[in-house]
């Protein structure tokens, strides 16, 4: 690939609770780059970085690989879950082979847990307000 040519992305989404990632990987040395900002600055926490690294490590394609992504909503560990399931998808694009190993370890499984909605005349999603008889 010369200098100037523009790299080939497959892409990947993962969700998790309320959090989205939308993620391009491309043939690369493994760089990390999460809404424009370095993977170390995003995720300070070492159990998120843990579980984004989960995918790369368990096929062993971290160095071979950059991974640009873009998070939006949810939290901290929301958006790591979100991230780690847009880069399993996508390495299960880009090589069919790795999607048994991925899969084995839950890293093609959707966590549909998402916060329950507020129903009207309560508090909350599951709160009421208190009943008074007199």
């Amino acid at each position: 690939m010369s200098p100037r040519a523009k790299p080939e992305y497959i892409w990947g989404t993962g969700r998790r609770k309320s959090s989205v990632a939308r993620v391009r990987i491309a043939r690369g040395t493994g760089r990390i780059i999460i809404n424009d900002r370095p993977f170390e600055d995003y995720f300070p926490r070492e159990q998120d970085r843990v579980e984004v690294l989960a995918p790369l490590r368990i096929t062993r394609s971290a160095a071979r690989y950059n991974v640009l992504a873009s998070i939006s909503g949810g939290g901290q560990s929301g958006q790591a879950g979100a991230l780690s399931l847009g880069i399993a998808r996508a390495l299960v694009k880009a090589n069919t082979k790795l999607e048994e190993s991925l899969r084995e370890y839950g890293l093609l499984t959707r966590d549909s847990r998402m916060k329950e909605r507020k129903k009207y005349g309560q508090r909350g999603a599951r709160a009421k307000y208190q009943f008074s008889k007199r």
